[in-house]
């Protein structure tokens, strides 16, 4: 219990107020999920390895929508632009 304090310039008596502690309900974490394992790095570095650099399927890809005069569509270009303008300026100060 904690009483509480009024002004000095008031008759009335403290009130009591009262105050219940409760415990978290949130579990511990857990130790393994804060661990780190390094067994499947050497499978991951060979799947890598066998990836080819360049990806011709993708370069052609890109060089055919980057000869293409409608891409990207105009309509994406319009959402892109609205949500440029829509978004808040970050370097002005908010104090």
């Amino acid at each position: 219990m904690i009483p509480s304090t009024s002004s000095s310039d008031r008759i009335t008596a403290p009130t009591i107020v009262s105050v219940e502690l409760q415990k978290s309900s949130a579990a511990p974490p857990d130790q393994e999920r804060d661990s780190l394992s390094t067994e499947k790095a050497e499978q991951l570095r060979s799947a890598l390895a066998s990836q080819p650099e360049v990806r011709p399927e993708v370069v052609a890809r890109g060089l055919a929508l980057a000869a293409d005069p409608d891409y990207p569509p105009t309509s994406v270009i319009r959402s892109v632009a609205s949500q440029i303008l829509a978004a808040p300026d970050l370097s002005e100060d908010a104090s």
